[in-house]
């Protein structure tokens, strides 16, 4: 077998997630978010690739995680092996504020239902991670969806092939794709 035969090994996230979407989030074009389902029940919240942050080479001036005046995500805690005591969300709940260098800003929604386990704090101070690895290391946040509601959690949502054809028929559809 020559190496150009071998295949590359799957990626962690390929491996052990299952990578659900959601599109046009709250009826705003493009505004796409993929979901990452580990098979323990676990959702990492990511921007999709088709997000308008990651188009046209944009930067970010700044993550907020101060959701109004009286909540801010930072101030999250959970404890045990239920993580009691994690805000709970809804799929509409607001995760993070991000703002673009060109002033636009984007709301970054949790897009299921659980238990808040974690925000990633990383990307405050190096928000290139939500650019370069959105999928990794620049993932927004981890919820935990009730252990009754965690095979339908996933209903409302798109699998890799519906996104696929949701993004084709976009850009088939649309002077200006995203």
């Amino acid at each position: 077998m020559d190496i150009s035969e071998h295949k590359e090994a799957p990626s962690v996230i390929d491996r052990y997630y299952t990578r659900w979407y959601r599109t046009d989030m709250k009826g705003k074009a493009c505004e796409d978010f993929c979901i990452l389902q580990h098979s323990n029940r676990i959702c990492v919240i990511t921007l999709a690739e088709t997000h308008p942050i990651l188009q046209n080479g944009r930067s970010i001036k700044s993550i907020n995680y101060q959701i109004s005046a009286g909540c801010s995500r930072l101030n999250n805690k959970v404890s045990g092996k239920s993580k009691r005591g994690g805000q709970f969300l809804t799929e509409y709940a607001p995760l993070c504020r991000i703002t673009c260098t060109d002033e636009v800003e984007y709301t970054i929604f949790s897009c299921i239902r659980g238990r808040l386990v974690e925000v990633n704090e990383d990307i405050l101070t190096r928000p290139d991670l939500l650019l370069e690895k959105p999928s990794t290391e620049g993932y927004i946040a981890v919820i935990l969806p009730k252990f009754e509601e965690s095979k339908s959690i996933t209903e409302g949502l798109l699998s890799r092939e519906q996104y696929e054809e949701v993004i084709s028929k976009r850009t088939n559809q649309q002077p200006e794709p995203c």
